[in-house]
């Protein structure tokens, strides 16, 4: 599986070379871009059934805009029901940052790439905040630069599809 992640993030552009800032604010010469990728359907359905067959969950979960495809995919992948999370809470209308019911529910957050672990962790945050289950994260890329160690503190396992180093030797 590793491998047809690698190629199929190559095919489909989802790495690029150059000078990059992360959301992190490190430097880096490589960008793994899954936002663009994950736009086309062959890419998010592998994506999406990959990440729905390996693991039990009662709720997908995703932070916008990034993760909410996969969350999807994975949701449609699995008949199993996704939430979206919200990068700001809602002041009017239904309050809150979380789009779906994850109170009480065992919850799968997905991410596109995790470098620091920024996202995630606010996306764990608003989960428990919500009254949801959340012990696990699965992600595309692990960019292998502290999000998997920040994650094992808190006591959430982070479940890469594929790493950084594993696309950088193909």
């Amino acid at each position: 599986m590793v491998n047809e992640i690698a190629e199929i993030l190559i095919k489909y552009g989802a790495i690029e070379f150059g000078d990059f800032t992360l959301a992190s604010g490190e430097k880096s010469n490589y960008y793994i871009d899954i936002k663009t990728a994950s736009t086309n359907p062959r890419l998010l359905s592998v994506i999406g059934s990959s990440i729905a067959e390996k693991f039990d969950f009662d709720v997908v979960a995703g932070v916008a805009v990034g993760a909410v495809p996969i969350a999807v995919s994975v949701s449609l992948s699995s008949g199993k029901p996704y939430c979206i999370i919200r990068k700001e809470e809602k002041d009017h209308g239904k309050a809150g940052n979380i789009i779906g019911d994850v109170k009480g529910k065992d919850v799968l957050l997905v991410e596109d790439v995790t470098t620091s672990g920024g996202s995630v962790l606010y996306g764990i945050n608003a989960l428990k905040n919500a009254g949801a289950i959340i012990n696990k994260v699965a992600t595309v890329v692990d960019r292998e630069q502290g999000a998997y160690e920040k994650l094992n503190d808190l006591g959430v396992r982070l479940y890469p599809l594929i790493r950084a180093s594993e696309i950088m030797k193909k």
